[in-house]
């Protein structure tokens, strides 16, 4: 893989998103990358046509902040969580919550659904991962994770594997067909995990400001990226979508990109006026999104 150059890298601002009040704690383009959804501190979560700078609809119900969305590959359906304990479970178009999954005894960091978008899998502040049938009437946990010692950060799915970060210092690494798990301790609290687009690799984002790229099978320490500040913020980091450049935000309101290989800087600007807390890459253009305890979304070209 190699590096795909400076210019080709969405440094350009060409849209501020702006509505929710208080800080914005996640943005995240959808399957297709039309659209983007975004959460936050006002308890809203918030639908927008990124590239065109509108919003299109606000979802309430949620009685604490909003900590992370994700919505299916069909776009008809999202699941949130955040500080009341609840994961929501939506329908997109007529705005309605379907569901309520209630289990965890605190805060809900992060949530995705499956491929098939038929499970819902919740990381919680209860040490706990805890996947949510979408299909059935009940609201009980099929099945619960309890193996961290500390708060579970973030979550990825692939068809057989549930991979999540926690603030014990572990990327862990559960089979769900044969029921085996294996742990990577990187010995630092682990704020986000993204995999990269090839499946190869898990993106680690710990706390004392370093990126880890890890080998997804062997859990070998691939490389580290240095730069930007990371200490005390959930922050999002994540690969473009040729694999060639990693990025993340900082928090002093910088966005930074490394080459993958050799963890260099390629990049790095001011986005924000404060903490960066979501960086989403477009599936196929060079178009990312960034969100920011400043209340802004922006919406980044070449």
């Amino acid at each position: 893989m190699s590096s795909a150059g400076v210019e080709y890298l969405p440094t350009k601002e060409v849209n501020v998103l702006k509505g929710h009040e208080g800080a914005v704690l996640a943005a995240r383009f959808n399957g297709n990358g039309e659209y983007c959804l975004s959460c936050g501190k006002d308890r809203t979560i918030r639908l927008w046509n990124p590239h065109r700078g509108i919003q299109i609809k606000t979802y309430k119900s949620h009685g604490r902040e909003v900590r992370d969305v994700h919505v299916t590959a069909d776009n008809s359906k999202i699941c949130s969580c955040g500080g009341d304990r609840q994961v929501f479970y939506w329908d997109v178009a007529s705005g309605r919550v379907i569901r309520k999954f209630r289990g965890h005894d605190s805060e809900v960091n992060a949530v995705k659904f499956n491929e098939y978008a038929s499970v819902v899998v919740s990381a919680g502040y209860d040490r706990s991962l805890r996947a949510w049938d979408c299909r059935s009437q009940s609201t009980e946990p099929i099945q619960i994770i309890d193996t961290f010692s500390d708060s579970v950060t973030s979550v990825c799915l692939t068809k057989t594997e549930i991979i999540a970060g926690s603030v014990d210092g572990t990327v862990r690494t559960f089979d769900i067909r044969i029921g085996r798990q294996i742990s990577d301790d990187l010995g630092q609290p682990v704020n986000c995990i993204s995999l990269s687009n090839d499946g190869n690799c898990i993106l680690a984002s710990c706390l004392d400001s370093s990126l880890r790229l890890l080998d997804r099978l062997s859990g070998e320490l691939l490389q580290e990226y240095r730069g930007h500040t990371c200490k005390s913020f959930k922050m999002d980091c994540c690969l473009t979508n040729t694999d060639a450049h990693v990025t993340g935000g900082s928090e002093d309101g910088f966005i930074y990109f490394w080459d993958l290989v050799d963890a260099s800087v390629v990049s790095s600007f001011r986005a924000h006026s404060s903490v960066v807390t979501s960086v989403s890459y477009h599936p196929t253009d060079s178009c990312m999104i960034t969100s920011s305890v400043d209340g802004t979304i922006r919406v980044w070209k070449t």
